[in-house]
């Protein structure tokens, strides 16, 4: 019953929006409706923190060495930031997007400190059946954006009921380990952070770990566990996401992308570059510039 209403209402939000081959509207803070007419090819894409709930058709998600489909009814939970490559792979396709508020998630942790929330064989990306509780607090946040009024007064109170639950969920067990600042999961969002402020640093592991408070062999383990990847793949990943931006829409020289996140070898960039997006980064550059 909530997911057929919640179908009816946010394909109901997307009536206005022009035809084509994807629709974007966000109603409400934080939260986006995406419609997608066609299957797709894999597309690279950094996932922050969120919940995405699949109304219609299917998705893939395919992080580090995991791949995680998921089909109506069905969530994705990321707790950490993560490198994906994702396609629809059934269409029409139809989802809710919300982003997750870690800051929302901590501040719900004196209610919940008590119980027994650690979970270390949790990833950061999870797929559950979205339970009943959940996909009517989703639809009562989704209809607040009918009354700007009930919105400004209930928004809040209804988002962090959503953050409640999806923190006591099946698949909640990384934000559960998130909320305590002494978890692993919590060290591996710091190192994220780090990892994230200069892309173009060199990666020591050692260090890395040192500053997360960390053995470097604890960090790997870890760090693996939670994101599917290294630290160095990791670190590459957001090199090559940032150079396609930089190549796609700020217009740089190949070279100058390279250089700019990281990269010491043009020739090697192009290589992985070209692994990585199935098209050279010339190709991208000229694409922009064409």
């Amino acid at each position: 019953m909530h997911l057929e209403r919640l179908i009816e209402d946010a394909s109901r939000r997307l009536l206005t929006a022009e035809n084509g081959h994807q629709q974007v509207t966000q109603p409400m803070n934080g939260l986006q409706i995406l419609r997608q007419s066609f299957p797709s090819s894999f597309e690279a894409s950094l996932y922050e923190p969120i919940l995405c709930l699949t109304l219609r058709g299917e998705k893939q998600v395919a992080i580090g060495e995991q791949t995680l489909s998921f089909r109506p009814g069905e969530c994705l939970l990321v707790s950490h930031d993560l490198p994906v490559c994702s396609r629809i792979t059934k269409a029409p396709y139809l989802a809710l997007i919300l982003e997750v508020d870690v800051a929302t998630i901590r501040e719900l942790y004196d209610k919940v400190a008590d119980l027994a929330l650690d979970n270390e064989r949790a990833r950061a990306a999870q797929t559950h059946q979205a339970d009943p509780g959940l996909l009517d607090a989703l639809r009562r946040y989704l209809a607040l954006a009918d009354s700007p009024a009930d919105a400004k007064v209930l928004g809040t109170l209804t988002s962090k009921e959503i953050h409640y639950r999806l923190l006591m969920a099946p698949f909640g067990g990384m934000l559960r380990s998130l909320i305590r600042h002494d978890s692993n999961a919590s060290a591996i969002a710091r190192a994220i952070g780090y990892i994230r402020d200069d892309i173009r640093a060199p990666i020591a592991v050692p260090d890395l770990a040192r500053r997360v408070g960390m053995s470097a062999s604890s960090f790997h383990k870890h760090f693996k566990t939670i994101t599917s990847t290294t630290p160095l793949q990791y670190q590459k990943e957001l090199r090559l996401l940032e150079a396609r931006r930089l190549l796609k829409t700020g217009g740089a020289l190949v070279t100058t992308a390279a250089y700019d996140v990281g990269y010491e070898s043009p020739s090697q960039f192009s290589r992985e570059y070209a692994r990585k997006f199935g098209v050279p980064p010339s190709q991208d550059s000229l694409n922009a510039t064409g």
